[in-house]
């Protein structure tokens, strides 16, 4: 492992919320332990965050919380200046870590800033690809999930998310209900969570940000009755750590492809496991019959039900510690670091790479619509 201390590393962060959030905002988590545990390694980080952002590193802020917490604060604003702030100080650093999306990318086209790696944290939509295609010769990339990747760029690693389980009560008693947790929207699958619990005879606990308004109206709101389907909004700390320790399983039901899912490591650390479907990431974090269960249909879905208590619950926390720890990312992100700087910059895309960029975005395995509709093999 290359030894990297006192390198000086800025991290950026997202400002949805502050880093780490209370509670929902995985990129500000990540980022969040992305910094703490470079400091432990001995680099000089500092992070660029939210004002009331809380790290052992350096805290650089324009933001004085969270975009999501004070509706006031112009986003439009606030966003492209606390990219600038680290741009502004790029000479200070010898390497960035880019972990707010394509916009970080387009400031380091036009400046001779150190090297850029940037962690796709999930592509929004297949057009969004033409921002990392033309910024692909001034920034290394790394993905959260061997899933998670498109053909037309080049990575140097594949960094899955980490977490601290001690920062997880384990529990090795399964219990009584199902937990659908993270936001609302289409493609988390809300309604499938919702129709495996009427037909499993299960209780469902939604603990969700109404992402989609429009969605939680028409898909979710009908069949909330307050006793087998409950609504409990965003939960933070030991609430939310409580509802996951609590669960017979954590249903991650998504209708396209997870790019990794820090929930489902979340659930695991605190032993319970993940009942999801069989697509993008969650095969790479869920071992089949030991975690949990990959599911290809509702059908197997409702049967699979019927063997969560038969999962042993310690072996769900085993595999977050001995794969998804915060120091396993750590490790991984170093090495990526040290292979950046000896390359100083990106390779030139290869004949294939230029291929998938020449050819049509759509036509991509994590391509789907702002609404995805219902999977045909979902179909009761």
């Amino acid at each position: 492992m290359a030894d990297l201390r006192g390198l000086r590393v800025a991290v950026l962060a997202p400002i949805s919320w502050p880093t780490p959030p209370k509670g929902y905002g995985p990129w500000e988590q990540v980022a969040g332990n992305i910094a703490g545990g470079l400091v432990r390694r001995g680099l000089d980080v500092t992070l660029f965050a939210t004002g009331n952002s809380r790290t052992t590193a350096h805290l650089e802020s324009v933001s004085p919380v969270g975009l999501n917490e004070d509706p006031a604060l112009p986003g439009h604003v606030l966003g492209p200046l606390h990219i600038a702030k680290c741009f502004e100080r790029a000479g200070e650093f010898d390497l960035i870590h880019n972990n707010f999306d394509w916009l970080p990318m387009t400031y380091a086209l036009g400046s001779r800033t150190p090297p850029l790696v940037t962690t796709i944290h999930g592509f929004s939509s297949p057009t969004i690809l033409a921002a990392y295609y033309a910024c692909a010769a001034r920034s290394f990339f790394c993905s959260i999930s061997d899933a998670d990747r498109d053909p037309g760029l080049a990575y140097l690693a594949t960094t899955y998310n980490g977490i601290d389980p001690d920062a997880f009560a384990f529990s090795d008693r399964p219990g009584e209900y199902l937990l659908f947790l993270g936001r609302l929207h289409p493609e988390k699958g809300t309604h499938l969570a919702i129709e495996l619990a009427k037909r499993s005879g299960k209780r469902l606990l939604i603990a969700a940000i109404p992402q989609d308004r429009e969605y939680f109206a028409r898909e979710v709101e009908p069949h909330v009755d307050g006793e087998q389907i409950v609504f409990l909004g965003a939960v933070e700390g030991e609430h939310r750590n409580r509802l996951l320790r609590e669960a017979l399983a954590l249903v991650h039901l998504t209708t396209r492809p997870e790019r990794f899912g820090l929930t489902l490591i979340e659930a695991m650390a605190c032993g319970t496991p993940v009942l999801g479907a069989r697509m993008g990431s969650v095969p790479e974090i869920v071992v089949d019959g030991t975690t949990g269960f990959c599911v290809d249909s509702m059908e197997e879905a409702v049967a699979r039900v019927r063997d969560l208590p038969g999962i042993d619950r310690r072996a769900c926390r085993r595999r977050v510690v001995e794969a998804f720890t915060v120091e396993h990312m750590i490790d991984r992100y170093v090495a990526a670091y040290a292979e950046a700087l000896r390359l100083g910059t990106p390779p030139k895309p290869t004949p294939e790479q230029l291929r998938w960029r020449a050819h049509d975005w759509w036509d991509r395995p994590q391509a789907f619509t702002e609404i995805p509709p219902k999977p045909d093999h979902w179909i009761a």
